[in-house]
């Protein structure tokens, strides 16, 4: 992300990623196609020259990369906290969460009939990394199922700490349409209300490593 292709498109010839990266000018070449097709770049031609891009979905698998290797040299934290502001989604978490599909699995799961909608979090820089490694932490699974004339994807709960008595989970989805820095939060009462907060508001979330 140094040459600031994270933002818009920067130049980069294969001559000079390739010993970058201690490869040949040929690799170099093949997984920069390789990336593009996968989504995670973007090129464009300039004059003589090609022009990059890092897509949110290349930049989300950095984070992601990034945490697994910091966790990899590091002690696991017993709990991480998530900071961002309150942001407006698009009205598909009441949807989604309505599903008699999804209620069943929350009641018997994780004993939670979900509040319909979903409270959504911008994080900061340092929170989305660190959810990028989410994985890391204790979740429920809520299985994808089918309704007969579609499919809908599974859902992971992460136990997290808003305010002592709110019982909350973050889901993250098989399916979205949201930013990966976006963070989505379901509780059995209606969190704006409950914790006073509106969009633009700031929240801090701890979600932990032991249930």
């Amino acid at each position: 992300m140094t040459l600031g292709c994270q933002n818009g498109f920067v130049p980069v010839t294969t001559l000079t990623l390739g010993r970058a990266v201690g490869v040949s000018q040929q690799a170099a070449s093949s997984h920069l196609a390789e990336l593009e097709s996968s989504g995670l770049i973007q090129r464009e031609a300039k004059g003589r020259g090609r022009h990059i891009r890092v897509t949110k979905k290349g930049h989300a698998e950095v984070m992601r990369v990034s945490s697994i290797l910091n966790n990899a040299v590091q002690h696991k934290p017993r709990s991480a906290t998530l900071r961002g502001r309150i942001v407006s989604g698009v009205g598909e978490g009441a949807y989604y969460m309505s599903l008699p599909g999804y209620i069943t699995q929350f009641c018997a799961k994780i004993d939670l009939t979900p509040f319909p909608g979903t409270l959504n979090v911008q994080l900061d820089t340092e929170s989305a990394r660190t959810i990028s490694g989410v994985e890391d932490f204790p979740s429920v699974l809520i299985e994808g199922f089918s309704d007969g004339q579609r499919t809908y994807g599974w859902v992971r709960c992460y136990p997290i700490r808003i305010l002592p008595d709110i019982n909350c989970y973050m889901i993250r989805l098989e399916r979205t349409h949201h930013d990966p820095c976006i963070m989505e939060i379901i509780s059995d009462v209606h969190l704006r209300t409950r914790a006073n907060i509106s969009d633009g508001s700031q929240i801090t979330v701890s979600i932990l490593a032991e249930s």
